[in-house]
């Protein structure tokens, strides 16, 4: 960890317990309610684009919660998590100390705490037989063209077949029928658990927690090694273990606090059409066969709240940029220590486009860290490097330092032929539709170095600036009113 962040941790109090109002979706929607930040629509909303459209208009603004979803008396929410400033929030730090805070909890993980039978709120309720998803749950159609109902903010969790520790995701589930999803999985660890199950002919255990605190969201996103739980990366965010509990009819356990829980089983061997679906590049994916999930049991607290997010917005796009900044920027520091800080920009679907902040010592080092950050994840399509003085977190400032430090006869990297996301639309063009996976999400990787000279002369590379103005205070040297300008006027 550099100095930097180090002493943000240290200011933050991040080694210290998130914030008090982050311990259950509850108590964090209590604490958004009380700032204002909640809006309530208590009208009866059409599950079918109506209670997502509502959400996206209030996306970054408040979080919406609808009290009557379609026939449904369980309550929506949506968009808790749709600010960078709301997150660190939660986690009791400050926006300087967030990537910080995150690493470390991931570096410094606290094995979660199980709770005794009858003693998690996620069982008051229990449903074995006689399943049917779309009576229990109020499961919005989002997207104009998505291929029916989805669960979107569920935290997926299985056990490694071969060595029983847990992983924890967040999966697309299209509901196909009463007690039957379709799941999308890429090739990360629940696929490589999927597939060692289905080898040997077996299904795998699988559930589905929805409504859990922000904190454990975020979580479920680190970049981690294969076997390592990311309850145990929730409870180090929240400064003590997780609680959990032991499902009902299966092994794996589920954050106790959640507000529902599906356990299912992933078929061995089984497929079924899935999509379209609108995905966070805000595109459409195409309807493929993808594995199946058959639900056993559902059980909730009294009086659940369901949880879903609006696919490729803010809460969306940050619950993926965060892990991954926090990642980029462990990985970037450990060859290019003059690293100070990443931002994957929202206009790159917080995905794509890396803006990096190098305290540059030598000519030919921003291509260097273009090229390591190309390497740390393949998602990554474009990197633009900055100085110092240039803030990543602001789009204007970067584009400000691409027109006036890059050229690009000199400064421009491509590298063609790379792997890119499937997701990706761009990828796909000059493919057949029925490329084969080996072939799917080519791109080509594109580096701007927009970073001044070592060593340039005179003043052509300083800013221009003027000299105590982060010092003026407008409240006592602005007027109330225009009371002398107009007096001035009638002289």
């Amino acid at each position: 960890m550099n100095p930097r962040d180090r002493a943000a941790l240290a200011s933050s109090g991040a080694h210290a317990r998130g914030n008090r109002a982050a311990r259950t979706l509850r108590d964090w929607l209590v604490h958004l309610k009380n700032t204002g930040r909640l809006a309530t629509i208590e009208r009866e909303v059409d599950l079918a684009h109506e209670l997502a459209a509502i959400a996206k208009r209030l996306d970054g603004r408040q979080a919406a919660c609808f009290m009557r979803p379609g026939k449904h008396d369980v309550a929506v929410v949506s968009g808790f998590m749709s600010r960078r400033e709301w997150i660190a929030e939660a986690m009791g730090v400050d926006g300087a100390g967030l990537l910080a805070r995150f690493s470390d909890a991931a570096a410094h993980p606290l094995p979660w705490r199980a709770l005794g039978a009858g003693e998690a709120p996620c069982q008051q309720v229990v449903h074995t037989s006689g399943i049917d998803l779309h009576a229990l749950l109020p499961i919005p159609t989002h997207s104009e063209h998505d291929n029916g109902p989805y669960i979107t903010a569920g935290l997926v969790i299985a056990r490694n077949p071969r060595t029983g520790v847990q992983n924890v995701s967040i999966n697309r589930i299209q509901v196909h029928g009463p007690n039957r999803m379709a799941i999308l999985m890429l090739p990360r660890h629940l696929h490589a658990f999927q597939k060692a199950a289905e080898a040997q002919g077996e299904a795998l255990d699988v559930a589905i927690a929805i409504g859990v605190d922000p904190l454990t969201m975020l979580a479920s996103q680190a970049i981690t090694p294969i076997d390592r739980d990311e309850l145990e990366i929730a409870g180090a965010l929240h400064g003590e273990p997780l609680p959990v509990a032991k499902c009902v009819t299966h092994d794996v356990h589920v954050p106790a606090f959640a507000e529902i829980v599906i356990e299912g089983r992933i078929l061995p061997n089984v497929r079924e059409p899935e999509g379209p679906f609108g995905e966070f590049p805000k595109y459409y994916s195409a309807r493929e066969a993808r594995e199946v999930i058959e639900v056993r049991a559902v059980t909730h607290r009294r009086h659940p709240v369901f949880h879903t997010i609006v696919p490729a917005e803010m809460e969306h796009l940050l619950l993926g940029a965060i892990p991954r900044e926090a990642t980029l920027l462990a990985h970037l520091q450990l060859s290019h220590p003059g690293v100070k800080d990443v931002h994957l920009s929202v206009g790159g679907v917080c995905r794509y486009h890396l803006w990096v902040q190098l305290d540059k010592k030598r000519e030919g080092e921003a291509k260097n860290v273009m090229l390591c950050a190309f390497g740390a994840h393949y998602d990554i399509k474009q990197v633009v490097v900055v100085d110092t003085d240039v803030d990543v977190h602001d789009p204007a400032e970067v584009e400000w330092a691409i027109a006036t430090r890059f050229q690009a006869d000199r400064d421009l990297v491509v590298v063609p032929g790379a792997q890119g996301s499937p997701l990706d639309p761009s990828t796909t063009v000059g493919q057949p539709e029925d490329a084969p996976p080996h072939l799917q999400g080519v791109s080509t990787k594109m580096g701007l170095d927009a970073t001044r000279p070592v060593v340039y002369t005179d003043h052509v590379f300083t800013r221009v600036r003027i000299p105590g103005e982060e010092r003026v205070d407008l409240a006592a040297s602005v007027a109330p009113g225009n009371a002398a300008f107009d007096a001035y006027l009638e002289r």
